[in-house]
């Protein structure tokens, strides 16, 4: 395990808030010069701390005004089912993230629709038949603020 020092932890906040800020940026708002800034993002990618840098899309901006967490029991248990769920909810293009979690339900799927109308012919002509599906449990975002996390 690596350890993080003050500086450390300032800068993964920032490259959290904005990851594709330029190390000159980051280095004089760290103290730091550019190729100092440099060497502690390289020495956090070798150590795994930063697993990568990922674009993220506005969904409204795309016209996906909706996203719904979907809680999603399956009503048989064992690794086969698991992996046919898996398997099949991936090719779902509305389906954003899959989360396998421990809980009341065995998944949390991220969706994203144009609208609710749009979110149901998704829910029952593409999930609803997925194999296994049990319990479902929607829920609606209305505000999302993203934090840089336990850093």
């Amino acid at each position: 395990m690596i350890v993080l020092d003050a500086i450390d932890r300032a800068l993964l906040r920032a490259l959290v808030a904005e990851a594709d800020r330029p190390a000159s940026v980051l280095g004089r708002m760290l103290g730091l010069s550019q190729p100092a800034t440099w060497r502690r993002i390289r020495r956090l990618e070798a150590a795994g701390v930063i697993a990568g840098r990922r674009l993220r899309l506005d969904a409204a901006r795309l016209g996906l005004g909706v996203t719904v967490f979907l809680g999603v029991k399956l009503a048989a248990k064992g690794r086969a089912s698991l992996e046919d769920f898996e398997r099949a909810v991936t090719s779902i293009r509305e389906v954003q993230t899959v989360e396998h979690v421990l809980g009341l339900y065995d998944y949390r799927l991220r969706v994203v629709a144009r609208d609710l109308a749009d979110f149901e012919r998704v829910l029952r002509r593409r999930i609803m038949t997925l194999p296994g599906v049990g319990t479902l449990e929607a829920n609606v975002l209305l505000s999302e603020e993203r934090l840089p996390g336990p850093i």
